[in-house]
């Protein structure tokens, strides 16, 4: 009797350790998933098509969500106590790679962390927010895809379209270095046309209804370059703008489709695939951030919103239709 009691309470421990040990081997396996955190600055509809890109980017060259690796995102919703406390979480949770969306995001994670891999998503101009050494060689643990947008180009679709127009306003906020650096490109543009240009400089999306007005009263059009504050209250820069018909160039594709009037845009979705694919490539060993170059677009699309066209009583020149994506046409 006493011998099958032994035999039963063996037999439990034997299979409570069996049972043990694949539950470790699997633990260890989850743990062994290599993770990748995204902090994103803000919600507005270019950085949500630059994430979505991401994780098409990362699936593309073999690394999918939940299966052999795993997605830590954040979003700071424009907070920036909050983009340095998430950043920390990331760090937290052993990620392997990290990805920031916009600049203040790259900035929050490269402050908070100088050994691990860090991808850059639409950052205009890594070497003057601090981030790189140089865009050919970025040294360091930072490399990624710059935004940059051709300004120039815009410039001359602005004139295609508003050929009448002899002043531009440049609305941007104070609180992002890329803004400043494009607003500088942008006057440069401008004065190489003939066009006479004016600063419009929000400190926070509390001023900007009201800037728009004063600017739609003393500019012919408005540029926005890439800016996340201005992105974010689009919506209200339109409305505003529309009360005069003063026509908007901005420079992101997404916000043509807000109400926008043109511009010739990088699209954000791909620009998101290239940054997943370059932060596969840091977690496969590919290749290291130190000496891999930040990627820089050569070509944009020329996005033209038909409907706000005829609203602001805009003509499109036929080549022009021939050339652009339309968008907005009922």
């Amino acid at each position: 009797m006493k011998s099958k009691k032994l035999t039963a309470v063996i037999g439990v421990l034997v299979l409570f350790l069996v049972v043990s040990f694949f539950t470790e081997k699997q633990d260890e396996s989850k743990e062994e998933l290599p993770t990748v955190g995204v902090l994103q600055y803000v919600s507005h509809p270019a950085l949500d098509e630059i994430y979505r890109g991401i994780q098409d980017g990362l699936k593309e060259s073999g690394y999918e969500d939940g299966k052999n690796m795993t997605i830590a995102f954040q979003n700071g919703q424009a907070d920036q106590s909050k983009l340095a406390t998430m950043s920390q979480q990331l760090i937290d949770k052993k990620a392997d790679v990290l990805i920031g969306i916009a600049t203040p995001a790259a900035q929050a994670l490269a402050n908070t962390t100088n050994e691990i891999p860090i991808i850059l998503g639409a950052i205009t101009d890594p070497v003057s927010a601090g981030l790189v050494a140089s865009n050919d060689k970025p040294g360091d643990n930072i490399t990624g895809v710059s935004d940059k947008s051709p300004v120039d180009a815009q410039f001359d679709l602005a004139i295609k379209l508003l050929p009448k127009a002899s002043s531009v306003g440049i609305l941007y906020s104070s609180a992002e270095e890329n803004s400043k650096y494009q607003a500088a490109e942008a006057e440069k543009a401008a004065k190489a046309l003939g066009l006479s240009a004016k600063s419009y400089v929000v400190p926070s999306s509390n001023e900007i209804a009201q800037t728009v007005q004063v600017m739609s009263g003393e500019v012919d059009f408005i540029y926005i370059p890439t800016d996340n504050t201005i992105a974010n209250a689009m919506q209200t820069v339109v409305n505003e703008a529309n009360k005069t018909k003063t026509p908007i160039i901005p420079s992101v594709d997404t916000m043509v489709e807000e109400g926008g009037l043109a511009t010739v845009g990088i699209n954000q979705y791909e620009l998101g695939v290239q940054t997943g694919k370059m932060a596969a490539d840091i977690l496969s060993g590919k290749s290291e951030p130190a000496t891999t170059p930040i990627y820089t677009f050569n070509t944009g699309d020329i996005i033209i919103n038909e409907e706000q066209a005829q609203k602001l009583g805009v003509v499109i020149p036929e080549n022009l239709k021939k050339e652009a994506k339309l968008v907005g046409a009922e």
